[in-house]
């Protein structure tokens, strides 16, 4: 009510703007803006694609703590079990955890008719050997921000129209052709614009390691359900992290993909930093997401065509590939921002490269630490101008937490996004710059751990803008220069709960981020963790 009183509104803006590092944007010297405004949000590639090193190790063994999609399908293939049985597994899983206490629930949406038709197509295919590839009978989950044929896409909010839509969208289109059985829409926070993992307006999880501590968000359901073993795919969207950062919380791998190479078409995603990726229980699976919607243009989406095709062999290109002369460049004053535990933890499997070859190199981009700052002057705005009526006619059946958020993003200026966006275009030549010297960025993929979560907040929720700049501080990084960007689980801090490392890379080289993750995951480094009370859908 303070925020959006005209009398009070100013000085609640002004102290939320302060602590979040918004108003420091403008004692920034002239010189950090660049003289242009952008024309337009495309990633910019720093160098030609470099010749992959001449050394190849083999796939990794089978039998991981979580299952993955190449451990179901061999199950599969072999007849051990039938994408019937599978499924069915699954949907008794995604029942039982909504009813524990304190909740694991995933699911905002599900037709348990249609999922279980979908499992007997597949199971169907596999019958006449005719399975459709890497995912076929595969399980996954849909952040319900993109469209699924038949079940309503809400957003986490009741602002938007329960109507079922009457088509998938692009994503769930291709993941559909590839064979994956839907199982539904998962929860996420409001609009997405919590990193934290809150909704009152659904029944959202714990953190499925440590109950009293959040998620994560925005795209909660899909990483609770991945770490659970509801399903070793999930698909999530990432405006400030919200993939990276309940994966990481979680325990699990996910992927920003380059901003252009995931289709946006039927989804509610907007703006200028949102992009669609996978969250999974192995690299493979985050590769074999984007071999099934990410290889082929979407003429109804213009970003996509600057995306070039990938790799020869695909995204999995890289996953069996070394790290000898690997250079993984580092910003020290961005780690000096981490935590001594997680820095810690991140460190240790740097070092771990290292002494397989990689070559840690400093590097400079001096506007790094002023990336979260102006990811919040971008996306807020960006949303409010999509959401405009929603803002000015409904505001009163949004979450406390999200209008606060809004209102102090209301009070934000023309001037202030406009500069914000010069600021923007600076910080992307910077990135430019020193991924010209190294093949990629290393950074913690957040600033601390896990933020309490109590049944107060479960009813009430609340707004922490210390735990949010915490959450965000290395996320916006990939977000603002539309640069593919990955976590991997690498530790555990004091409490038990995960540690995420992250990689970025240049302009659509996704297959060499996950190469990298997938040399630690090969090296038993980044391990997936199985959280107490995980399912397995092999029996």
């Amino acid at each position: 009510m303070a925020a959006e009183s005209p009398v009070t509104a100013g000085a609640v803006r002004a102290a939320l703007k302060g602590g979040l590092g918004i108003t420091a944007l403008q004692r920034l010297p002239l010189g950090a803006r660049a003289a242009p405004l952008p024309s337009d949000h495309r990633p910019l590639q720093a160098r030609a694609s470099r010749a992959p090193e001449n050394e190849e190790f083999a796939p990794p063994a089978a039998g991981g703590p979580l299952r993955t999609a190449a451990d179901i399908q061999q199950a599969l293939r072999e007849g051990r079990v039938s994408p019937v049985e599978v499924t069915e597994r699954a949907l008794a899983a995604l029942e039982a955890l909504r009813g524990r206490r304190p909740s694991m629930n995933v699911l905002a949406a599900s037709d348990v008719d249609d999922v279980r038709a979908q499992a007997a197509a597949s199971a169907a295919r596999y019958a006449a050997g005719a399975a459709r590839g890497a995912l076929d009978g595969v399980p996954v989950l849909i952040k319900d921000e993109l469209d699924v044929a038949g079940l309503p896409t809400r957003q986490g909010s009741r602002c938007t129209p329960e109507a079922p839509k009457e088509r998938d969208g692009t994503v769930a289109a291709r993941l559909r052709g590839a064979g994956a059985v839907i199982l539904g829409k998962t929860v996420m926070t409001e609009w997405g614009m919590s990193p934290i993992g809150a909704n009152v307006n659904l029944v959202m999880p714990r953190n499925p390691h440590h109950p009293e501590r959040a998620a994560g968000g925005s795209s909660t359901g899909s990483a609770v359900g991945v770490a659970l073993g509801v399903a070793p795919l999930a698909v999530g969207t990432d405006a400030g992290g919200s993939i990276r950062l309940p994966a990481s919380l979680c325990g699990v791998f996910g992927i920003k993909p380059t901003y252009g190479r995931v289709s946006s078409k039927g989804s509610l995603i907007g703006g200028s930093v949102t992009h669609a990726g996978p969250i999974g229980a192995s690299v493979a699976d985050l590769a074999a997401f984007l071999d099934a919607v990410a290889s082929t243009v979407d003429p109804e989406d213009p970003t996509t065509r600057w995306a070039p095709p990938p790799p020869r062999g695909g995204f999995s290109a890289r996953l069996r590939a070394g790290v000898r002369g690997l250079r993984i460049g580092v910003i020290d004053a961005e780690w000096r921002d981490a935590s001594s535990e997680v820095a810690s933890v991140c460190w240790q499997a740097l070092h771990a490269l290292e002494r397989e070859g990689a070559e840690i190199v400093r590097v400079l981009v001096p506007l790094s630490r002023s990336a979260p700052a102006i990811g919040y002057v971008t996306v807020v705005p960006e949303v409010l101008a999509e959401r405009q009526e929603d803002w000015l006619e409904r505001r009163e059946v949004l979450t406390d937490d999200l209008r606060l958020t809004l209102a102090v993003g209301s009070g934000l200026t023309a001037l202030e996004y406009l500069d914000g966006q010069r600021l923007r275009t600076r910080l992307r030549e910077q990135v430019a710059a020193a991924l010209r010297e190294v093949d990629v960025l290393a950074l913690p993929t957040m600033g601390g751990g896990a933020p309490r979560y109590t049944d107060a907040d479960v009813r009430e929720g609340f707004g922490d803008p210390a735990a949010i700049d915490a959450l965000c501080r290395f996320a916006f990084l990939g977000n603002l220069t539309g640069l593919p960007a990955g976590t991997a689980p690498v530790g555990v801090d004091g409490e038990g709960v995960p540690v995420g490392l992250q990689f970025m890379g240049d302009a659509w080289d996704e297959a060499g981020v996950l190469g990298v993750m997938e040399y630690l995951s090969r090296a038993g480094i980044a391990t997936p963790l199985r959280a107490p009370g995980a399912v397995d859908l092999l029996g």
